[in-house]
This record gives structure tokens, C-alpha cells and sequence, in this order.
């Protein structure tokens, strides 16, 4: 018999039976179940099916090792609600979860932060463990117990990112940046990121702002925004837009302009702008040398430790949202493993306790992997992803990059 009651009748009556039966412990022949919930309908279906594919590919590399073996060999099997691209559907779809299904251990969604922070409300009231990659600080900003933020909260990322940029920068070109122009749109994903550096970050690091571009998309024109660029001749532009088609329009006038392909070296933030669908957009042309902000991304040590796991995916390549799945249901088993029981609490309890420099740490950036008293991550990195050659690549950190950083020397 599985960890939940067999009698769903009485479950469904009585939704306030939940956290206790999602706590209560499987037999060890049992298979176990993992969520994902992630959006598989909408505009963001895309991200969502990147993740089912980390998930599945993780699930199958565990039940071909000989499963949970603290438990008996027992296998994983993979449950995915949708999440849609409202939080609305991602409350909906964790409610269903911790109502209806059975064997649940543990879960990992919803990919946008807004999506994550309705599922969490949800989980955490049910006592399931929970692990995301999302990054919002709020998430771990509740005072919740069952969950845990397996890259940088955004607050660290947006610290970390600039003095990562100038380091790298630097190595590169053997100069550190002294003046940085912003473009970015009204959007408060972007104004979130860009605001702590444009009201005294830049210049506590030592670097002039030279021009402060904000539109709101869509954008119809970028000439006056790129002639600025000419005019006042930073040393790079921080790029902060959350569409491809305004994107594609300042990086088309960039290169008119005969600033484009890196030669004015240009950073933005978010792995969307990493993905085939922002090559089929923009094409690689106008890519070249473009430099991006993200918390994961295939490294050297994570190649060595996935062979062949591009080719099974049926990617062109691994990105953010795969290979941070496959590692969150890794560090999963790992919790499985050392709690030697499928009980929410001793799951949790295990999964917070995580320190381990190899095993499910191999799956993301950073000199290891663990979790403050918030759940929030202990040992992530910055990195920084370069498009070359038509294909986007970890440059940063410098000791687990794919490919050395371009950057202009002059």
C-alpha cells in the first residue's frame, strides 16, 4: 500500500487530511511519485516542456541505476499537472495534486516566479516538499518550511551579476570597465533588475552611467536610443528587454549602426534569450558576442557528468530550464536516499540539511550545494552565457566555462 490512505472518498471529503497524508510513510516496493508542475499550455508551454524533459530524463536515470535504494529499489514514476500561464491555473493545478493524487513524495515546478509563489502556498500547507528554480526572493521570503531554491534568489543575482560582468571583462580584455549605457523596458522584471544599479550600484563599483534609455514595448523605433550609444561611447550596454521583437530591433540597429556582433559588447538577463527560439527570431548574425545573465547553465563539469543527455533530450542544446529539473529531481533521490523514507517531514528535513560538493551539486553552478534557514540556496554562482558561432555558451564562471569570453580588447 502506498503512503496515502487508499480510501480517496474519505480525502475528498476532507481536504484538511491532506498534510498528514501526504506526511505518512510508503512501503519500500512502492513506486514514488514525483511532481512537476510547470506550464504545458500557453505562451510559456515551451519552458514547460523543457522541464517535463529534464524530469523525465532524470526519472529514467534513477529507475536504471536500481532506483531508491534506501528503500527497497523503488522506482520513480512522473507526475505533471499544468500550470498554465496564470496563477490562478498553478493554484488550481497544485491543489488537484495534494487532493487527488496518491504516492506524491515530493515536487518541482512552476517555472515563473509568480506561478511558483501560488503552488508553494498550496504545497507548503499540504507538507510536500517542494524545489524550484525559481528565483523570486519572495519565495523563500514567507517563513515556509517545505521548500527550497535550488539557484541565487534574484537579489543575489542582480548583486552578484555586475562585478561578475567586470571581472570577466577584465580577464578578457585585460581593461575593467569605467562607463555602462542602459537600455531597458518599463517592464518590472526589468526595472526590478535594473534600478538597485542605475540608483548607485554602477557607481559604487566604479563604473559612470553614460546614458539611461527606458521605452515601453512594443517598441517602433530604437535610432534615437542607438545614436545615444554612439554619442556617448560606453564601454558596454546593459540590455534589459522581455521581448524578442524589441530585442531584435535595438540588436538590428546596433549592428546598422556598426556597433552590433560585439563590438559594442552588450549584456541582458534571462535564458530565453539563450534559446533556438531566439535564434530562429533574430538569427545569428545579430547574436554574435551577445552576453547573458543566468543562474544555471550546462558547465564543463556538468558535460562531464551528463553524456549524452543532449542527444536524448532532442534538443540542439541543454539550457536552464532542463538541466536545472533534472537536477532538482536528483537532489530529490539524493534526499530519498539519505532520509531513508518516503515520509514528507524526514524528505524535507533532508532536503534542507543538503552540503554536497558532488552527486546532485554536478547539475548546477556553484562551488556546492546547500541551503540557508530560508531554504535559500548556499554556493551558487553567477554565470554569464556567450552567444558564438551560432550557439549559446557558458564563459563564466572561468573554471568550469565551455568556451573562453570574447570580449573587445581596444
Amino acid at each position: 500500500m502506498g503512503w496515502i490512505a487508499r480510501n480517496s472518498k474519505g480525502l475528498l471529503a476532507c481536504a484538511m487530511l491532506a498534510p498528514a497524508l501526504l506526511g505518512a510513510p510508503a512501503q519500500a516496493a512502492d513506486d514514488l511519485k514525483i511532481a512537476l508542475i510547470a506550464p504545458v499550455s500557453g505562451p510559456m508551454a515551451r519552458q514547460g516542456d523543457l522541464m517535463r524533459k529534464g524530469a523525465e530524463l532524470a526519472i529514467a536515470d534513477i529507475n536504471a541505476a536500481g532506483g531508491i535504494k534506501a528503500l527497497g529499489g523503488a522506482k520513480l514514476t512522473l507526475l505533471v499537472e499544468d500550470a498554465g500561464d496564470k496563477v490562478e491555473t498553478a493554484k488550481n493545478a497544485a491543489q488537484r495534486l495534494v487532493a487527488n493524487r496518491q504516492g506524491v513524495v515530493a515536487g518541482t515546478g512552476a517555472w515563473s516566479s509568480s506561478l511558483t509563489l501560488a503552488v508553494t502556498e498550496v504545497t507548503e500547507r499540504a507538507g510536500l516538499p517542494w524545489v524550484t528554480l525559481s528565483y523570486a526572493d519572495q519565495i523563500t521570503d514567507r517563513g515556509f518550511n517545505y521548500v527550497v531554491q535550488t539557484v541565487p534568489v534574484a537579489s543575489q543575482l542582480a548583486l552578484n551579476a555586475m562585478p561578475t560582468v567586470l571581472d570577466m571583462a577584465q580577464t578578457a580584455s585585460g581593461k575593467r570597465p569605467t562607463k555602462v549605457a542602459i537600455i531597458s523596458d518599463s517592464t518590472a522584471a526589468s526595472q526590478a533588475f535594473v534600478t538597485p544599479l542605475r540608483d548607485g550600484g554602477f557607481q559604487k563599483l566604479g563604473v559612470q552611467v553614460v546614458a539611461d534609455e527606458v521605452f515601453t514595448p512594443p517598441l517602433n523605433d530604437a535610432t534615437s536610443m542607438v545614436q545615444k550609444l554612439r554619442a556617448t561611447r560606453p564601454d558596454f550596454l546593459l540590455f534589459y528587454s522581455t521581448g524578442f521583437p524589441d530585442a531584435k530591433l535595438v540588436l538590428t540597429k546596433m549592428n546598422e549602426f556598426g556597433l552590433g556582433k560585439g563590438k559594442l559588447p552588450t549584456v541582458t538577463v534571462g535564458v530565453q534569450f539563450a534559446s533556438p527560439e531566439m535564434l530562429k527570431a533574430v538569427g545569428p548574425e545579430l547574436l554574435e558576442g551577445l552576453i547573458l545573465v543566468a543562474p544555471n547553465w550546462p558547465s564543463k563539469s556538468q558535460a562531464a557528468a551528463l553524456p549524452g543527455l543532449t542527444s536524448r533530450s532532442g534538443e540542439p542544446w541543454l539550457g536552464q530550464d532542463t538541466i536545472s529539473t533534472y537536477g532538482d529531481v536528483m537532489l530529490i533521490r539524493d534526499a530519498l536516499e539519505r532520509a531513508g523514507s518516503a515520509d514528507g517531514e524526514k524528505v524535507m528535513q533532508a532536503l534542507r540539511a543538503t552540503d554536497r560538493k558532488d552527486g546532485p551539486a554536478d547539475f548546477y553552478l556553484g562551488d556546492k550545494l546547500a541551503f540557508d534557514a530560508k531554504g535559500r540556496r548556499i554556493g551558487g554562482a553567477v554565470g554569464l552565457i556567450q552567444w558564438q558561432q551560432g550557439l549559446p555558451y557558458l564563459i563564466w564562471p572561468k573554471d568550469d566555462a565551455v568556451r573562453s569570453p570574447v570580449w573587445p580588447k581596444s
